[in-house]
């Protein structure tokens, strides 16, 4: 029994050398600055230190009984500990 012939291709190229398009653009397109990109704002690193040292500032307040009450309130533990978790959550859109 005889092996059947392999077929031969021939190789070559099949789109022109030099790239994607067969006419590069003359001009330059610089690349695009993506919002995700830049850099943040000033505001957001001092609000988030100023966020995180007010919610301790509360919490240490209301332990030394300085604050209002004249005695430890548990609503200004669970208002220190917002203003932390506010500070933690502006600190994940720092860039």
């Amino acid at each position: 029994m005889a092996k059947p012939e392999k077929r031969r291709i021939e190789g070559g190229r099949v789109t022109p050398k030099g790239g994607t398009s067969a006419t590069p653009s003359a001009r330059y397109t610089p690349p695009v600055t993506r919002k995700q990109d830049m850099p943040s704002p000033t505001w957001v690193p001092v609000l988030m230190f100023a966020l995180l040292g007010l919610g301790i500032l509360v919490i240490v307040l209301n332990y030394v009984s300085l604050l209002p009450g004249g005695e430890v309130n548990n609503w200004y533990l669970v208002l220190g500990l917002v203003l932390i978790l506010g500070g933690i959550i502006t600190a994940t859109q720092f860039r």
